[in-house]
């Protein structure tokens, strides 16, 4: 995509120092387009914020206006590569291409969470990884 073709703005631009990283809300103007891609924005994204690296960038939640023209989401520019890996969900990281997933069964998931169920707290990780 070209730079003339769609323009970001951020809004309520927010620096955590705890979860070392700044966060804000991202309009992207897309006239007479349909959604930008994520990895679209995301390098430029990190080209603005001068991130340490693309993958310190993490876009979601985008939502486009009724008819079109403009999209909002949320982002994340972490410091570095380890606090995104510390900081963020498992899912979001899966989804950036950061983390593998072991493909289990359907009724392994199912008995495993009949397991938990039993426990409370901090045990129920215990048993999720005690018994493979």
């Amino acid at each position: 995509m070209t730079d003339a073709t769609y323009t970001i703005r951020t809004r309520k631009f927010m620096t955590n120092r705890l979860l070392a990283r700044r966060q804000f809300v991202i309009d992207v103007i897309h006239p007479g387009q349909a959604n930008i891609s994520k990895k679209d924005l995301k390098e430029k994204v990190a080209k603005m914020y001068k991130a340490a690296d693309v993958n310190c960038v993490v876009l979601f939640g985008f939502k486009t206006q009724f008819g079109g023209g403009k999209s909002t989401g949320f982002g994340l520019v972490y410091d570095n590569l380890e606090s995104v890996k510390k900081f963020e969900p498992k899912y979001r990281l899966v989804r950036a291409g950061l983390v593998e997933t072991k493909p289990t069964s359907r009724k392994q998931r199912k008995e495993l969470k009949n397991r938990k169920k039993k426990f409370r707290g901090t045990k129920k990780a215990k048993v999720g990884s005690g018994k493979k």
